[in-house]
């Protein structure tokens, strides 16, 4: 509030100072632009907007701008379209050690994709991601805004690494002290692979008393209802919102927690009784409740058409060093390894979700865009993937206008920040992307990327191209030095 405060007295300084008749200065000003109102899904042609520092101080007409303003920098938007910074609310930085020099180099292939925030939901690296989002936040490490949940909480002995293992009601207590008070995540990562259930429940409702979001994996033995219940503020993946439209998920959710049913027949039997009316009430209480949804779908549908896909000459895979290349061979080493059944099966499954997305927009509920991107998630490329993530949504079913939403607006809403990102007005935050064909129209236009705004230092197109080549060049090297 005290930033905002600031902000908007520079501007009214500059508009009713007795000196006024003369141009105040500014750092940027962005002429003759067409700025996209995302919440009100409207585009206003011939607009300016002015920067000083890292914020927005003035929005108009560029007329009655250009009397009132004068800027170190001007940008020509003639043509343009102007959105807010884009945000990926899911990501990862892992593969051990070794691969540290690699991961970093993601970071400026999201800025060239429009991208100015990143929520990293937690891989094996959580240190050096604390370590990166404080050098970012400080000037000294190029790369998008970074949020993470450092350290994921899990069970004893998980299948995951970089995790905090808890057995005991007293060390998800420690768990969740040690993430606010010295590693001072931005929420919370709970995942499913040794974690006891009734733990999973009861970390959400600690961590909700303790004033930290959430997200996580929802484990078998529990129906979605019960993490909504308990206190988790975003589902990640789709899948689990889908299985919350089971006729009978709690019996099966039951059975498996019994041991009576492995997760191959529960999976079998929660696509069998998804029901419309059933899926429509659960997210209508996903909304009454606050909760968001992450779908990921492009990771997914990654995974589930590698049988068919070759991905050998995908453009991305330059901008991927050679060891987290590696790491892609575990999904696809486990897809291939899948007979013609479980293949169809994993075909249907993909479409099936698919087709409930219109349904949580219809129900109210919150859907933020997040690929999924890193290591391990084969040929989910990190900055790129995030267009394919948000033409998914359209081709599933949401407008561009909802699909523009959960890209821009949707991160701000989840972390309560809507006074600061995911609008083009004074006070807000200058992170802005400057497109050369509309996005309301057509949401293949985010890729149609002029000009990126972080923090309010302007990325031209040639800036962007240079940033791509140089982790090009950098993949190369590491390609080269790897060679016998």
């Amino acid at each position: 509030m005290k930033r905002l405060l600031a902000v908007l007295a520079f501007a009214l300084f500059a508009v009713s100072s007795p000196v006024s008749a003369a141009p105040k200065q500014a750092d940027v000003i962005i002429r003759h632009v067409t700025l996209v109102d995302v919440e009100a899904a409207k585009a206003a042609p011939e607009q300016a907007v002015v920067l000083h520092g890292g914020d927005i101080v003035a929005v108009g007409p560029d007329a009655a701008i250009a009397r009132t303003w004068r800027a170190k920098q001007r940008v020509d938007g003639k043509g343009k379209f102007l959105i807010p910074g884009l945000w990926d609310m899911h990501v990862h930085f892992g593969g051990g050690p070794d691969l540290i020099d690699e991961n970093k180099a993601l970071l400026p292939l999201y800025v060239a994709n429009g991208i100015t925030t990143i929520r990293d939901a937690s891989g094996d690296l959580p240190d050096q991601v604390l370590g990166w989002r404080s050098e970012i936040a400080g000037g000294r490490l190029f790369g998008p805004r970074l949020l993470t949940s450092g350290a994921k909480i899990e069970g004893i002995a998980p299948l995951w690494k970089g995790t905090i293992e808890v057995g005991s009601e007293a060390d998800v207590d420690a768990a969740l002290v040690r993430l606010r008070d010295r590693d001072k995540v931005d929420f919370v990562k709970i995942t499913d692979s040794t974690l006891k259930p009734e733990l999973f429940l009861y970390a959400l409702g600690k961590a909700k008393a303790l004033g930290l979001r959430t997200s996580g994996h929802i484990p078998m033995a529990l129906t979605v209802q019960q993490a909504v219940d308990a206190g988790i503020s975003s589902i990640e993946h789709l899948d689990y919102a889908y299985n919350a439209g089971a006729k009978d998920e709690a019996a099966i959710a039951a059975d498996f927690a019994a041991g009576r049913i492995d997760r191959a027949e529960a999976n079998r039997r929660l696509d069998a009784g998804f029901d419309r009316a059933t899926a429509m009430a659960a997210y209508r209480r996903f909304a009454a409740k606050g909760v968001f949804v992450t779908p990921t779908l492009n990771g997914s549908r990654i995974i589930a058409y590698l049988d068919r896909d070759d991905h050998s000459k995908d453009a991305g895979l330059a901008y991927i060093g050679p060891k987290l290349r590696k790491t892609y061979e575990w999904r696809v080493e486990r897809a291939a390894k899948a007979d013609a059944a479980a293949i169809a099966a994993r075909h249907k499954q993909i479409e099936d979700v698919g087709t409930i997305l219109p349904m949580l927009a219809e129900a109210g509920v919150p859907i933020i865009a997040g690929t999924d991107a890193g290591f391990l998630n084969s040929f989910n490329y990190p900055g790129f993937g995030l267009h394919d993530e948000l033409a998914l949504f359209v081709d599933k079913g949401l407008t561009p206008a909802q699909a523009l939403a959960s890209a821009t607006r949707a991160g701000p809403a989840w972390f309560g920040w809507l006074d600061r990102y995911g609008a083009i007005k004074p006070g807000m935050a200058a992170d802005l992307v400057l497109l050369t064909r509309n996005p309301l129209d057509d949401i293949a236009a985010t890729r149609a990327i002029d000009t990126v705004i972080m923090r309010g230092t302007v990325h031209d197109r040639a800036g962007l191209d240079t940033m791509l080549a140089d982790t090009k060049a950098r993949v190369a090297a590491w390609d080269a030095a790897a060679k016998p």
